[in-house]
Parts: C-alpha cells; sequence; structure tokens
C-alpha cells in the first residue's frame, strides 16, 4: 500500500489489513491528530500501530508512548506488537512496572536514549499515569519527534480526574495523537470533551469543561435530598448535530455490522490482575490442595474439586468449611465493567457461579438501571425465562445485558441479539462452551460475534482457556494425573 506524499515511502504490512482498517489509515494516517472510534473485534490496535510504523518509516517518529487500560496494556506487548510491527523495524519495547531491579531500570534509561535509533515503543497502565514516576518518566519519553496513543480513551472522559489532568498535559509534548474507542460516548456526549481535548483543544473550540457545557447542555440548579445544599444538574442536551459537525472530521468510526470482510468468530483475552488477597488466598489453597491430594488417589474428581476452588479464588470468592461464601478484594467485576463500556449493543455474559451472577446483577443494576438486564440461571422460574429471552431478543427493549451461566443458558436458546459474548468465568466442559458459543453464532445472527475470556494469567483460568481452545473436555477427557499439573 503506498501513500501519496512527497516522500513516497513504500511501508510493508506485517499483517494483511482488512479493507475497514486500510480505509481507516487512508484517512487518518498523516494527521496530527484523529480518533479511531472502532468497535470491539474490528482491529483498532492494529491500525494504530500500522499507522505509528508508517509515520516511523517516514521519519516523522522515532518513539511512541501506548497508554492502555490495566487490563489490556499487556496485550500490546505480548501479542499486538509481535504481530503486526514489520520484523525490519528494529524496535525497543518497554512495559511500564513497578519494578525496581537493576535490570528494568536499565531498560526505562535505554528507550530514553535519543542515540538509541530503533523504534521506541513504551505501552504504560493508565493508572500509572496517576502517579509522579509515571508522570515524569512519560514527560522525558515525549520529548522530540514522538507519537501518544490513548487506549480505550473512555478512561480519560471525566475531567476532574487526576490521571485525565496528567494525560492532557502530557498530550502538548506529542507532535501525533490518537485515541481509541469503541463507544467515545458512555454516559453523555460531555465524555467527548477531555478526549477531544488531548487530540487538540481547538477541536471543539470551546475553552473549558464549562464553556462545553454551556453550549452542549441544559444545566439547572437543584436541591440535594435533605436540602442542605444546592447542585448542577443536566437535564438534557442541545446543539448536539453541531457537536457532531466538529468532532466528525477528526475521527473514524467503525462498526461490526459495516465489516463485512470480518471473521465470523473473533476471540480474545482481557487480563484481570489478581488483588494482594487474591494472591494469598490462592497459595495459601494451592499448598493446602497439593497437601490434600496427596493423600487421595488422584481422581478427575477430587482433582476437579481442588481446581474449582483456585477458581473460585480468581473470580473474586471462595468458600469456608462451614459453605459460606467470602468475597475477597478483586479487580474482577471493575474490569467487566469497563470491557461493557467499550461496546456497542447487546452482549451476553457467562458466569460459572452464582455467586459471580448475583455480582454482576448487581454491578450493573448501578451503572446502567434495573431494565438493562436480565438473568438466566438454575433459580430463574420458567416463565421468567421466556421473558428474559423476549426482552434481551427485542430491538427496541432496554434489555442490553444477558447474565447467565452454560450450565442452564446454554442449550436450546437463541440470543442473536448480542454480537459480543463475554465469559467472565468458564466452565471446564467442552461441550457447555460450544453450545454457549452458539447461542449467538446462529441462524438469525447478522454480525460478526466477538468472545472475551476474561483471565488471570499465571493461574488455573489461563490454562482452562487453552484447554477449551485447544477443544480438549477437561472435565471429561483429562485423568486425575494430568489434571494435578495444572495446581
Amino acid at each position: 500500500m503506498r501513500f501519496k506524499n512527497k516522500e513516497r515511502v513504500m511501508y510493508k504490512f506485517k499483517t494483511e489489513p482488512y479493507e475497514h482498517q486500510k480505509d481507516a489509515l487512508k484517512k487518518c494516517w498523516n494527521k496530527k491528530s484523529f480518533a479511531i472510534f472502532a468497535e470491539m473485534g474490528t482491529g483498532k490496535t492494529k491500525i494504530a500501530l500500522d499507522n505509528a510504523c508508517i509515520l516511523y518509516n517516514k521519519g516523522r517518529i522515532d518513539r511512541v508512548l501506548i497508554v492502555a487500560p490495566k487490563g489490556t496494556y499487556m496485550n500490546w506487548v505480548d501479542q499486538e506488537i509481535p504481530v503486526h510491527v514489520p520484523d525490519y523495524i528494529e524496535k525497543n519495547v518497554v512495559a511500564w512496572k513497578q519494578s525496581t531491579s537493576s535490570q528494568y531500570k536499565q531498560q526505562l534509561l535505554d528507550i530514553k536514549k535519543s542515540e538509541d535509533f530503533r523504534f521506541k515503543i513504551m505501552v504504560m497502565n493508565v493508572e500509572a499515569l496517576s502517579t509522579k514516576k509515571g508522570v515524569e518518566f512519560a514527560k522525558i519519553f515525549l520529548i522530540g519527534k514522538s507519537m501518544m496513543i490513548v487506549d480505550e480513551s473512555t478512561t480519560i472522559k471525566n475531567p476532574q480526574a487526576k490521571r485525565t489532568k496528567n494525560i492532557l498535559a502530557l498530550s502538548k509534548e506529542a507532535k501525533y495523537r490518537r485515541i481509541l474507542t469503541g463507544s467515545p460516548v458512555t454516559q453523555s456526549p460531555m465524555d467527548l470533551w477531555s478526549q477531544m481535548d488531548f487530540l487538540d483543544p481547538e477541536i471543539l473550540g470551546q475553552q473549558s469543561f464549562y464553556a462545553f457545557r454551556t453550549r452542549y447542555a441544559v444545566v439547572i440548579t437543584a436541591n440535594a435530598a435533605g436540602g442542605t445544599h444546592k447542585y448542577q444538574k443536566i437535564v438534557k442536551f442541545k446543539n448536539l448535530a453541531q457537536l457532531g459537525n466538529l468532532v466528525s472530521p477528526h475521527s473514524y468510526r467503525i462498526l461490526k455490522k459495516d465489516c463485512l470482510d470480518l471473521p465470523e468468530k473473533t476471540f480474545v483475552k482481557r487480563e484481570v490482575e489478581l488483588t494482594d488477597e487474591q494472591r494469598v488466598a490462592y497459595q495459601d489453597m494451592k499448598t493446602n490442595a497439593m497437601t490434600v491430594l496427596k493423600g487421595q488417589s488422584l481422581t478427575a474428581v477430587n482433582v476437579l474439586t481442588q481446581l474449582m476452588r483456585l477458581h473460585q479464588i480468581t473470580c473474586g470468592h471462595m468458600k469456608t468449611d462451614s459453605g459460606e461464601v467470602l468475597d475477597l478484594k478483586n479487580n474482577r467485576i471493575e474490569e467487566l465493567m469497563q470491557v461493557l463500556s467499550e461496546t456497542t449493543g447487546k452482549a451476553i455474559i457467562w458466569a460459572n457461579y452464582i455467586h459471580d451472577i448475583l455480582n454482576i446483577e448487581q454491578a450493573i443494576k448501578k451503572e446502567y438501571g434495573p431494565t438493562s438486564y436480565c438473568t438466566y440461571y438454575g433459580a430463574t422460574k420458567a416463565e421468567d425465562r421466556q421473558r428474559c429471552i423476549y426482552d434481551f431478543q427485542n430491538k427496541k427493549n432496554d434489555c442490553r445485558f444477558f447474565i447467565g451461566n452454560t450450565q442452564t443458558g446454554g442449550y436450546g436458546i437463541t440470543l442473536t441479539a448480542a454480537s459480543t459474548v463475554i465469559y467472565y468465568s468458564n466452565n471446564y466442559d467442552l461441550e457447555k462452551r460450544i453450545q454457549s458459543e452458539d447461542r449467538a453464532h446462529r441462524i438469525g445472527q447478522k454480525n460478526p460475534v466477538l468472545y472475551i475470556d476474561m483471565m488471570s494469567k499465571g493461574t488455573v483460568d489461563e490454562k482452562i482457556i487453552k484447554a477449551l481452545k485447544n477443544k480438549v473436555n477437561i472435565a471429561k477427557e483429562i485423568s486425575g494425573e494430568e489434571l494435578s499439573e495444572w495446581i
């Protein structure tokens, strides 16, 4: 593919782009600032990486800072960059982490050196830019011919947040700026302010968020409960057509339904970092499981029992000997809500444990309202199950999220209203996995389907997903001796 300009430098793709990705690149590659509003599963990461590499190839930049949520930033390093950045481009890739080792300190020093002529790619999680250390490093790194990419840019939608203020300040150091998200507006049009301000303060033509709010929202003064104080409340929006006209020249929209060249099924992983409390509980349970199994004959049943206990901990809870369920401090619900904020349209959420289903229900109810979801599991009454399916399949209905377990909802029902399927936690049974995938991917589905597996690296989570991907029925095909190696 040749981009027409004075230099006429040919860029060689490592992975062939889809037509919609080529179209996006043609529109944005040489722009100083641009927003790629691409639904999850349409390949916005590849677009951004190819864009950065093209600019590097032409001598426009020599470094890029990628800022992404903590659940996805390592995907850039482990999967996306190795797959999409051409091998002929010499690169120095470093991921931000809390390590204080001398080796890691040297990596940070090396990537900042201007005399290093490799393409420098620094990947940071967005939370790091809430810290003084992270901001100071990013500011030094961006000096010179740099590009800054914010993945899932709704993470900076709150103009009052510390990380938003820091990232907006850092954007001024970058020669080129990109934001990536599938859903730029998750709550209201006010979400656009910080995202556009990151790209270029001139886009919206307002000097402050309050001027922007005055232009596009109707605000009244309301009394707080009890009448103790007053606050500003948005009651409706205005001039939205004008707002759209301002944003449109600086953005490109990609919807899954418009991408006729996408594969029918796309699978991605969403990493969830264990909390310290989970790590301790997981290690204790692992030690206990090894002790228990040493005193038993290794059958699939008793090993699966120990794996289930470990699996529950990765999901954020554990059972006591008395049968009481204890919640552990965890990041999984928070990460799920981040995923949901990135998706458009309806989604199926499969969870293996009833405790998870109830926690998911509570979080979605709080964020999206009581009519935004339905639940479908063993305790759901027959009449409620039918209503749930009807509400979810009805395009005009508010019901956006179907929450269930594969044991109950994975068979015999049609859920083609969804083109996103999230596995909050997986069942071990391959048949249940295949059947649950087919609830969305069946006759009546008009869009490609995106499957998202939530997992914690280095745990039984990862091993279950790998086995299911390889079409291994963990529950039926693996012996106790083999399973014991997973613990």
